[in-house]
């Protein structure tokens, strides 16, 4: 398979400029040459007067969902102009769902935070969602606020025991129309307690079967690995979406996810489609983020998202509180990224 970035490993990026992130003024702040701050704080907070008079703190004030509105036509941050992301109406019934791997063998790309913050913005669209955390570190569980070490059973049990039901397993989260399979640690020894069973790689995917008619779309949190847990969910899948940190070397590791990709395609499961590149971390103000988003977009073209999801402190705030960024910041620029982006895939998918 024809790697695309080869040219990432002949050609390095250029230095970085000496100036620090903090201080490099963006493109929308240069006639002020205003610097621009490193983080995202999702805009200053304000106090609300009750009708009483009494103030009250805006965490206690429940922000509307907006909607989700980009201005089509306009250059959005990857350098293209945004297409027309009109969310499609709600459906009428549920399933069958199209499963989706969020997958990248790095990790720290944010392919947890992408899975809960995707999946919640799809439910908000009306899709019934149900995420499975296929990672032993259990960190999907956690980021909505259930402890995995607490729980009687897990992904784990399904995969071992081919008379376990799955739907026995689905746990409620706070969010409506967002469900969960959870992981824990025991999900470490399945990878070997797999290699000797016929038709290993197929595992995850006949677990699912029973439940894929009850949902809009399956997402799964992959561990950060190409083995044997990762090739299930691969084969189990019906697209891939790759979250990629605008980083040099999250960089060079997709010529070698895109390879195997490619190998399942060839061997197991031929419908396999990437159905995006997402660029997640991103920092306008540094010169190394924009070469490596620039790069990804020469590469790899239409198959990079328009959505981009910058650097900001809402999404680990939201981690420790156990919540999607749409729920715990609804109004900020990484909760309104996400929402495009499930507008994104829903027209990329044939369940739109």
């Amino acid at each position: 398979m024809s790697d695309p970035l080869v040219a990432s490993e002949a050609e390095p990026l250029p230095a970085r400029e000496a100036d620090t992130p903090d201080t490099i003024p963006s493109e929308h702040a240069a006639a002020s040459h205003d610097p621009v701050p490193l983080y995202d704080t999702g805009g200053p907070e304000q106090t609300v007067p009750s009708e009483d008079g009494a103030v009250v703190e805006p965490a206690l004030i429940e922000a509307p969902v907006p909607d989700v509105v980009v201005d089509a036509g306009s250059f959005g941050p990857t350098g293209r102009p945004w297409p027309d992301l009109t969310p499609p109406p709600a459906p009428v019934t549920h399933g069958p769902a199209m499963v989706i791997a969020l997958c990248n063998q790095k990790g720290g790309v944010g392919k947890t935070t992408t899975t809960i913050s995707l999946g919640a913005a799809l439910a908000e669209l009306g899709r019934k969602v149900l995420l499975v955390d296929f990672d032993p570190q259990g960190s999907l569980a956690v980021g909505l606020g259930i402890n995995p070490h607490e729980l009687e059973s897990s992904v784990y049990d399904v995969l071992m025991d081919r008379h376990s039901d799955i739907r026995e397993i689905v746990v409620k989260t706070a969010v409506e129309n967002l469900d969960l399979v959870p992981a824990n640690i025991d999900l470490s020894a399945a990878e070997v307690a797999l290699v000797g069973e016929v038709a290993r790689e197929m595992t995850l995917k006949r677990a699912l079967a029973p439940i894929l008619p009850d949902y809009d779309f399956v997402l799964i949190d992959c561990q950060p690995s190409l083995g044997l847990l990762t090739v299930n969910a691969l084969t189990a899948s019906d697209g891939v979406v790759i979250p990629l940190e605008c980083e040099f070397f999250a960089l060079r590791g997709v010529a070698m996810l895109t390879e195997t990709i490619g190998k399942v395609q060839d061997r197991l499961n031929p419908g396999l489609t990437i159905i995006g590149i997402l660029a997640t971390m991103f920092d306008s103000r540094t010169l190394h983020a924009r070469e490596v988003l620039d790069r990804v977009v020469d590469a790899f073209g239409e198959r990079v998202f328009y959505s981009v999801i910058a650097r900001t402190v809402r999404f680990p705030d939201a981690s420790v509180a156990g919540e999607p960024i749409t729920t715990f910041s609804s109004s900020s620029a990484g909760a309104q990224s996400y929402r495009t982006l499930a507008v994104e895939v829903l027209q990329r998918s044939s369940t739109a």
